[in-house]
């Protein structure tokens, strides 16, 4: 199915509208995107997750930015969070199923496992940096999946 990715983004900032309302700032980088080949509700899922995490880490207070563009024949979404970061010593271990940094009953460590297997399914790559105070996590996806 072809799809816009920005849709899908949209789609998924007015499941979070309540917690938006209350301390989160959004601010919207979005380059006019082609639609691609993919898996539309996968890929909501990818964006739900980046999201949701992006705001516990903010405690629902900060600035979330969103950006889409097109570089090097790839379509790539950030997600840009002011949270307190990612402990460097755990950063290799944040796309291992079952590794959480959440309290019991909060998370299963399986988001970001989930995330990634998804946009590997689209032959795409997510990639993260993290400094105390602002944490980036960066999905390229190719303009022309045609195995999809």
């Amino acid at each position: 199915i072809e799809a816009n990715i920005i849709e899908g983004i949209e789609t998924v900032l007015t499941l979070y509208q309540n917690q938006l309302k209350h301390g989160v700032k959004i601010i919207r980088n979005y380059q006019e995107l082609p639609p691609i080949r993919c898996y539309f509700d996968e890929l909501n899922q990818v964006w739900t997750n980046l999201i949701h995490n992006g705001l516990q880490a903010m405690n629902n207070q900060g600035t979330l930015t969103l950006d889409a563009q097109l570089q090097n024949g790839y379509l790539q979404v950030s997600i840009t969070d002011s949270g307190k970061g990612i402990p460097q010593e755990i950063q290799e271990k944040i796309f291992q199923p079952f590794f959480t940094t959440k309290l019991p009953g909060e998370g299963s460590g399986l988001g970001l496992d989930i995330v990634k297997k998804i946009v590997e399914k689209h032959r795409g790559t997510i990639e993260f940096e993290s400094v105390p105070g602002q944490t980036t996590f960066t999905v390229s996806l190719p303009l022309n999946s045609q195995q999809i």
